[in-house]
């Protein structure tokens, strides 16, 4: 679990920016390689006009092509609620489906994002599938996820708490997450108060470049000197 989080100030802040301008402040920590720590092009954005989520990762694992080894009714989910209340919000439940092929089922639809709704959450991801997506976003939850489809099939959890990998990015309990349009990234916490600052920064330098390729002065010999003083 997640020792230390941001102010509500600071969780704001981070909204302002989309998740490729927290990726480029990120990389100037160097904490990690720049291929790592976000999705690939595996997961989709269910609905990329919402602004960007931010939350805590609620973290288990889910099948849904085959019955759970014990019960057939999969309506007392209170572990798994609990697990959510446990995490600081605002909260992202993060489902890593084992099926193979994932996505034979769904967690989440219209009653399924509800109760996250109810329980502080701003969002979901998963490898697998979301389904009954009108009703969906008029809550206000954001949904990623590798696929749709029509049913819930036999969608149950497990592993709750577990340390798990979603479109290539692995995921703890408690680790901060950022997803728009783009695709979701994990942002270390350790240095998250400081990515709206160093992201400013970023942007400014990038809005200088953009400006002098569309300015009347351009060439390709002053190119190289405006590209050195934005790096």
């Amino acid at each position: 679990m997640a020792l230390q989080h941001l102010t509500q100030e600071e969780l704001d802040a981070l909204r302002q920016f989309d998740t490729c301008g927290v990726a480029n402040a990120v990389e100037k920590f160097n904490l990690r390689l720049r291929n790592t720590g976000f999705t690939g092009a595996s997961i989709r954005c269910v609905f990329p006009d919402a602004p960007p989520m931010v939350g805590y990762a609620v973290t288990a694992r889910l099948r849904c092509g085959e019955p759970p080894m014990r019960g057939g009714t999969f309506h007392d989910r209170s572990d798994l609620w609990n697990s959510i209340l446990a995490v600081p919000a605002p909260r992202i439940v993060v489902l890593e489906d084992m099926d193979d092929p994932p996505g034979q089922g769904a967690f989440v639809g219209d009653v399924h994002a509800s109760v996250l709704k109810a329980l502080g959450c701003v969002g979901y991801l998963t490898n697998g599938a979301v389904r009954e997506l009108p009703s969906v976003r008029t809550m206000g939850i954001q949904l990623f996820a590798g696929s749709l489809t029509v049913s819930g099939a036999y969608a149950h959890t497990f592993e709750l708490g577990a340390e798990i990998r979603i479109g290539g990015m692995d995921v703890r309990p408690g680790d901060l997450l950022h997803g728009d349009l783009h695709g979701v990234i994990n942002v270390p916490l350790q240095v998250a108060a400081q990515i709206p600052g160093v992201a400013a920064e970023v942007q400014r330098a990038g809005r200088k470049v953009i400006e002098f390729c569309r300015s009347n002065s351009f060439s390709v010999s002053k190119l190289n000197e405006v590209l050195k003083t934005s790096d």
